[in-house]
């Protein structure tokens, strides 16, 4: 009787261990500040400088639901900056704040990913689609990333997987399955 199992390409494994993770922004109410720093999150700009808004916001009066999206946000811009401890810490500022909003924990989870801390990441991903999230595939390539960092390539591979079936056009998750090679072993 035969299996199928799953092995990736060793020559493309360093990528995991240095390519940021997809992340998606919370939305805010209003304009200004809070708003310009939620699009430099939403469109993945990778410059400190849109760090700015982000503080001027948190500086000013924001309702609870902006203050939260607006660290998560913050956190965002930091994880494209490669800064996945202050990243963290928005975050889990962001949580503190809000507990139920999901693209936080998958947010985190990123960020965790970025630091090689793929159980905990796991464990915010699951967390984030429960409670929901407006860009699901990202989270299972999030959470894809982290089952690969910790060996379960059957897992990476169902989750790379369900990114692009939930998002045909997003080339990561694509050009990551390009990795994987489908091989029948005998059972013995």
């Amino acid at each position: 009787m035969n299996f199928r199992t799953l092995s990736a390409l060793a020559a493309a494994a360093c990528t995991l261990l240095f390519a940021p993770s997809a992340q998606a922004a919370v939305t805010v109410i209003g304009g200004g500040a809070a708003q310009y720093c939620f699009n430099a999150a939403d469109e993945g700009i990778t410059s400190t400088d849109y760090l700015f808004f982000c503080n001027e916001a948190l500086a000013g009066q924001l309702t609870d639901h902006d203050r939260a999206a607006t660290y998560i946000n913050r956190g965002i811009i930091r994880l494209h900056t490669y800064q996945a401890v202050a990243a963290t810490a928005d975050f889990n500022a962001g949580l503190a704040i809000n507990p139920n909003i999901g693209e936080g924990y998958v947010d985190r989870g990123a960020a965790l990913v970025m630091r090689h801390e793929y159980a905990q990441a796991i464990a915010d991903i699951n967390k984030g689609l429960e409670l929901g999230t407006r860009e699901a595939y990202r989270a299972y390539y999030n959470r894809a990333m982290a089952a690969e960092g910790l060996g379960n390539l059957q897992g990476a591979y169902n989750d790379y997987r369900k990114a692009l079936e939930l998002e045909p056009g997003f080339t990561r998750a694509a050009d990551e399955l390009k990795r994987f090679k489908i091989v029948d072993q005998p059972n013995g």
